[in-house]
């Protein structure tokens, strides 16, 4: 189910947009209003989907004929049961989670990406104390149980997810972590982040802003592992739509993509402002600025809009969560990357 729901335009769009949803027939993917294409979007409330946050905060949608309509869910698998229902038309989303929608019937287009390697593994306490004094992370896991009598307990988001799947890839194919010296928990994304502050975890496999937000309140806190040691090239977040929105209006699809692109640049050329822009929006007023600013200049953001660049590593994970079973059958991954917006995009932009 939804977390929340948060309409991303003006009053004066919501109602226009909202009127022209009710009143078309069958459910449709699109409605014009007052010369407004509204879209419904899914997303999930996390750094990684920076563009989206940016967009709404620049007004760069309402300028272009967009009417957003955003529905915040707590988790990338609680998003693909809403995404089979039928009731959005885009998708700010995992890929993993969206490779899972495939799988299940659930035909989207991934028409950009977001970033490469943006989760890491940030750990606190005891396990953080250790690490750098161990021969290898597997080392440093046995001699963390052998210390304190139990596995170490990581945190992610739940099963199915990226930073879930990635996590497992690195400790099974990377380090080589024996089952017997670690326990993976699944939390939402809020519920992570809590779970680490009130220390009820040794690590977690998460995203920005929650790896700086931690650090910056719990000073034992440290990066253990970055994204591309975990899995080179790691793929993170996308841009998806659905195929019946790029049937039925590919031109309200293209000037998504067209103004995703856009944003992507924005975070890289203008981080303090893009910062600004997160505090309204994602941070709600919660998240300080300064906080904000240094997720978007992390290493852990990277933000990338091409889809061409994660299109083999995505082959790489579909193979791992069909080994690991996180999906009960094999996604056509090439089926489900349309390039041709993010060329259009490019190529316009001079």
């Amino acid at each position: 189910m939804p977390q929340t729901d948060r309409v991303l335009t003006s009053r004066r769009q919501m109602m226009a947009g909202a009127a022209a949803l009710a009143a078309a027939a069958g459910g449709a993917r699109t409605a014009r209003a007052a010369g407004m294409t509204a879209l419904r979007v899914a997303y999930i409330p996390i750094l990684p989907m920076a563009q989206l946050f940016v967009i709404e905060a620049e007004g760069w949608a309402r300028q272009a004929g967009l009417a957003l309509h955003g529905t915040s869910f707590s988790s990338g698998p609680a998003m693909v049961q809403a995404l089979a229902s039928g009731r959005f038309d885009v998708a700010y989303i995992g890929i993993g989670p969206a490779m899972v929608a495939q799988a299940h019937g659930v035909d989207l287009r991934i028409v950009a990406a977001n970033g490469e390697g943006q989760i890491a593994l940030l750990g606190r306490g005891k396990l953080a104390g250790m690490w750098p004094h161990a021969a290898s992370p597997a080392a440093a896991f046995a001699a963390f149980r052998k210390a304190t009598g139990r596995k170490a307990r990581i945190g992610s988001l739940p099963r199915g997810s990226v930073p879930d799947t990635v996590l497992r890839y690195w400790l099974d194919e990377v380090a080589h972590v024996p089952q017997d010296t670690v326990e993976v928990m699944g939390f939402g994304a809020s519920a992570l982040q809590q779970a680490l502050l009130s220390g009820s975890l040794d690590a977690a496999s998460t995203l920005e802003p929650t790896l700086t937000i931690v650090q910056e309140r719990d000073k034992g806190a440290r990066i253990l592992v970055r994204g591309d040691t975990m899995f080179p090239g790691q793929p993170g977040a996308v841009l998806a739509v659905t195929s019946r929105l790029a049937h039925d209006n590919p031109a309200a699809v293209q000037t998504m993509v067209d103004l995703h692109v856009r944003a992507t640049h924005f975070l890289r050329a203008h981080p303090h402002r893009a910062a600004a822009d997160l505090a309204k929006t994602l941070g709600k007023g919660l998240i300080p600025e300064a906080t904000l600013l240094q997720a978007v200049q992390s290493p852990s953001l990277n933000p990338v809009a091409d889809p061409r660049r994660i299109i083999a590593a995505t082959e790489k994970l579909n193979t791992y969560q069909a080994k690991i079973d996180h999906i009960g059958k094999v996604a056509d991954v090439g089926a489900m990357f349309d390039t041709s917006y993010y060329l259009h995009a490019v190529k316009s932009a001079g």
